[in-house]
């Protein structure tokens, strides 16, 4: 398909159940989720453990082949835990396990497959029961973590920071750079002059920017019919 047939109606019904799919299904699951939360097709998020936490205005994007995991084991008991803040970012693919102690920081951005755990998840020597090494991970405001990067235990990522597509972060990055590369160096510090838009001010007045994307998609796909598209549903043509 080279655009969206759906009708108005269709996508605002398709959106209303996928809300309160998220409402009923996937929210009890999390100890804390705040308000104004949005998650694409939330049947493909799963939360295991506790405490696991997420901040207001969070968005996480699923597909069915790369679902979000959110996990808690630890082998300690108060150990174990994932704290996400407000306006996170969170695409499709990502895995987070803790056992020991996760914290993502306000305006997080968390691109494709990236994965995120403070273990090893077996031991050197005891590969049947033990967790192996375990560290606290600490990821400060507005961090961009890259496709495919992978943040092993014990680092912290400073504030603004950028970690690079598919880079594995072994040990700590200051803040306001950007980092690459297996093991991840930093190859650039970021401006500290130059304003900085976060997340936190797209979503300045919530009901305002979701009245401009419903203004958006009744733009996009006006004119849109239902026999049209249940005709490219079940008859497509290669102009569709």
């Amino acid at each position: 398909m080279r655009r969206d047939h759906r009708p108005y109606f269709v996508k605002k019904a398709y959106l209303r159940f996928q809300a309160a799919y998220a409402r009923h299904f996937i929210k009890p699951r999390f100890d804390s989720l705040g308000d104004d939360f949005y998650f694409i097709h939330p049947w493909n998020i799963e939360v295991f453990g506790s405490p696991i936490t997420i901040g207001k205005c969070a968005n996480i994007l699923t597909t069915r082949e790369n679902k979000v995991r959110l996990t808690v084991w630890p082998e300690q008991k108060g150990k174990g835990r994932i704290a996400i803040g407000d306006y996170s970012l969170i695409c499709p693919g990502v895995r987070i396990s803790s056992a020991d102690s996760i914290s993502i920081g306000d305006n997080c951005m968390i691109a494709g497959s990236a994965y995120i755990t403070d273990s090893d998840w077996h031991g050197i020597y005891d590969r049947v029961w033990s967790v192996g090494y375990t560290a606290p991970i600490t990821i400060e405001e507005n961090v961009w973590i890259g496709d495919g990067a992978v943040i092993c235990k014990g680092v912290t990522i400073g504030q603004n920071s950028i970690v690079g597509i598919r880079s594995v972060v072994k040990q700590s990055i200051p803040a306001n750079c950007i980092a690459v590369g297996n093991p991840a160096k930093v190859v650039k510090e970021l401006d500290t002059k130059q304003p900085l838009r976060k997340r936190s001010d797209w979503y300045a007045d919530p009901a305002a920017l979701s009245k401009d994307i419903d203004n958006i998609d009744q733009e996009y796909l006006q004119g849109n019919t239902l026999l049209k598209w249940l005709r490219t549903m079940f008859f497509p043509k290669p102009t569709d």
